[in-house]
């Protein structure tokens, strides 16, 4: 059974959302691209005002003003559909993923269990929409020909086991086969519109046409053997993987917080012998604390590193436990592992010594990230950019990835400035050498002077009318280094003259 849902961003945005838009309004989802915000989905009211996915949020706001835009999440569309892919099980024993709308569900000798394939449909019709997501739903003998059925056929149809799918599905469309839009349109062309002109023309010609092509999206011919199942589609399925997870009802509710930690030093040292018989190491930590009054408290912590020692994770969760209010006790205690990545045995070492006296780098990570909070402690990594204030960027510390530069540079000096400072420049030529400069109300006399590194704005984003810059690598009288650019070049249709800026210390 293919289950696709077309609108999935969409629903899944109104989900999202405690007051969600009115439905009659026109919402897209936009995602930044070089060109500028595009469109990823759109509401059927948008597509109505003329909004289309693929077209420039500017195109689409000249066409309909009233636009209600928001910002895509294609992260969080991707997890929603594999959560979704576990929750379909419920009919079938496996089911796919379908990217980026759509899953695959194998409901091969289940039918009877739900009085049949028609009610099996109409069940998971029902509770698609009680969770508020519209899909299209098709049953057939093969995953290529049920994909088909539910993208271009009749919504709800179900295909005997014994039919002939390229012979019962003759006249659907051949983008039913799944194959990329070079090759559709090559067909298009050729005047092949339907999977039964492919059949008409006969196998040797295609196999002539299409013998250099071995992937199946690219090939008419591996897609109809898929299709009528006379070639294995290989499907991945979703699997669920059980979370590491410890637990302890306690004989009386807990209301101090001595005893409190000592329970929470019992979970991590039993969830710490878990995860060692999984070979893994926790790098989110969840802890549940159930009230006897019925109320749950949830504390996270982030790793920096995958860790499975006992005491590191009991003084992580002192931290987070200071703000805890027991009320009458707490009477059950959950400590999880959600993200677990392998973590081999080791002999011990220098670095695992200092680990365990928690001076380590990711042991000081953890504790700083608990006391400042998880968006304070960052670390810089290069980003692929020739301007110097976009050569790096910060991103959450890792201290097990080593980063690695992106682009070659040439000499870079040891401190940028946040921000590049205006100075007064004197110099022989409009273009040559540098020979005095002005800076916070110091006159330095050039002794020493590299360059010009020529560095030529980014066009895909800045605006037409930015100039180039020419970096210069200088030492004055004094012994001191600076690095310096020249905005603009005299002459250059630009703007006026050219400007001169300070932007770093070479030491």
């Amino acid at each position: 059974m293919a289950a696709w849902c077309p609108a999935l961003a969409i629903d899944r945005w109104r989900l999202c959302r405690d007051a969600p838009d009115p439905p009659d309004q026109p919402l897209v989802l936009v995602g930044e691209t070089a060109h500028g915000p595009r469109i990823t989905a759109a509401s059927a009211p948008a597509r109505a005002a003329g909004a289309r996915v693929g077209m420039l949020l500017a195109d689409a706001r000249a066409i309909a003003p009233d636009l209600v835009v928001h910002p895509a999440d294609p992260a969080g569309d991707r997890a929603f559909l594999e959560a979704l892919a576990l929750w379909v099980q419920r009919w079938g024993p496996w089911s796919a993923l379908d990217p980026p709308d759509g899953v695959i569900v194998d409901v091969t000798g289940v039918a009877h269990l739900f009085g049949g394939e028609a009610a099996l449909m109409n069940d998971a019709r029902a509770c698609f929409a009680a969770r508020g997501l519209r899909v299209r739903l098709a049953i057939a003998p093969t995953a290529g020909a049920a994909w088909a059925l539910a993208h271009h056929g009749r919504d709800g149809t179900a295909l005997p086991h014994d039919a002939d799918p390229q012979v019962a599905l003759r006249d659907l469309p051949v983008a039913a086969l799944r194959l990329d839009e070079a090759v559709l349109l090559l067909l298009e062309r050729l005047g092949l519109k339907r999977i039964g002109d492919l059949a008409a023309i006969g196998r040797p010609a295609l196999a002539r046409r299409f013998r250099d092509r071995r992937a199946p999206a690219a090939n008419p011919l591996v897609r109809l053997d898929q299709f009528a199942g006379r070639v294995p589609e290989p499907i991945l399925p979703v699997l669920t993987v059980p979370v590491p997870l410890v637990q302890r009802r306690l004989v009386e509710p807990v209301r101090h917080r001595a005893l409190l930690d000592r329970v929470v030093d019992d979970l991590a040292t039993a969830l710490a012998r878990r995860l060692e018989a999984l070979g893994q190491g926790a790098r989110r930590l969840e802890l549940g604390l159930w009230k006897v009054d019925g109320d749950v408290l949830v504390r996270r912590l982030e790793l920096a590193a995958a860790t499975r020692d006992p005491a590191h994770i009991t003084r992580l969760f002192a931290h987070k436990l200071d703000d805890c209010d027991a009320g009458f006790g707490i009477e059950v205690v959950r400590l999880s592992a959600p993200w677990a990545e392998p973590l081999a045995l080791t002999q011990v070492d220098l670095e695992s010594a200092a680990e365990n006296h928690g001076t380590s780098l990711s042991a000081c990570i953890d504790r700083l990230s608990v006391r400042l909070g998880p968006g304070a402690v960052a670390m810089p990594v290069p980003r692929a950019s020739h301007m110097p204030e976009r050569a790096q960027r910060w991103v959450p510390p890792d201290p097990t990835v080593a980063t690695q530069e992106e682009l070659a540079f040439h000499a870079r000096p040891l401190k940028l400035l946040d921000r590049a400072e205006a100075i007064a420049v004197i110099y022989e030529a409009p273009d040559g050498l540098p020979r005095l400069f002005r800076w916070r109300g110091a006159v330095h006399e050039i002794t020493r002077a590299e360059g010009p590194e020529r560095i030529a704005p980014e066009w895909w984003r800045e605006r037409g009318g930015v100039r180039l810059r020419d970096y210069y690598r200088i030492e004055d009288s004094s012994g001191r280094r600076f690095w310096i650019y020249r905005r603009g070049l005299p002459g250059d249709g630009r703007g006026g003259a050219p400007e001169w800026f300070l932007q770093g210390l070479c030491g």
